[in-house]
């Protein structure tokens, strides 16, 4: 008995490419990573030297520090975009949300900024002060996002652990500032954007391989 052998057809013109084969996703290019990490690393280390020197000053240094601000946003930004690419906080409903919920919050904190800035140090306008818990709520929002980039585990290695301490500051802030009164506050909050947010953009853009679950 003889069993009829077929050649294989090729797939018509216009008809449906294959799908891909389970538990493969589509991984983003390392450049848009390397290139969001060096976003995230500037933004991130100029704010943070500027937060040292000026504090909280006023007249031009606030100025400063609120344009500097939209610096630090749009790189964390960047980051919120690597995260959305690679599934860094899960691919669940929730760790999908939480980053979009996060960029929303973070638009309006960027918004008030630049609505600061345009006081040139002065009074903010009405705009301005009505945002402004959007800034606050923004690096609250950074608290969850860095524990569930750990929780998920789809970020490796030293970037899985170096997320959360980036996304510490509100915490870290808040806790100096009830235990050391003056200065110290100002320090630990800029040298936390140089440890934190800096060195993970840093690492991001260095070992972007990092985010690919092995």
């Amino acid at each position: 008995m003889t069993t009829a052998r077929h050649p294989e057809t090729a797939p018509s013109p216009g008809s449906a490419a294959p799908a891909a084969p389970a538990g493969v996703r589509d991984t983003p290019p390392s450049s848009m990573l390397r290139f969001s990490g060096g976003g995230l690393a500037v933004g991130s280390a100029t704010y943070g030297v500027a937060w040292l020197v000026l504090g909280e000053g006023v007249d031009q240094g606030r100025f400063a520090m609120d344009l500097l601000g939209i610096a630090l946003q749009l790189g964390i930004f960047g980051l919120l975009l690597a995260l959305w690419r690679t599934h860094g906080t899960g691919v669940e409903r929730f760790g999908r949300g939480l980053l979009v919920v996060e960029a929303v919050i973070l638009a309006v904190a960027t918004v008030q900024s630049g609505f600061a800035a345009s006081a040139g140090g002065g009074e903010w306008g009405t705009v301005a002060t009505v945002l402004d818990p959007a800034w606050p709520l923004s690096m609250l929002g950074m608290v969850v996002v860095g524990i569930a980039v750990a929780v998920a585990g789809r970020w490796r290695g030293i970037l899985r652990v170096w997320a959360p301490v980036a996304g510490s500051w509100l915490v870290a802030g808040l806790g100096v500032s009830m235990l050391v009164p003056g200065d110290a506050t100002t320090i630990v909050g800029g040298l936390h954007f140089l440890l934190g947010y800096t060195v993970l953009g840093v690492l991001l853009a260095v070992r972007p391989d990092l985010t690919a679950r092995a």
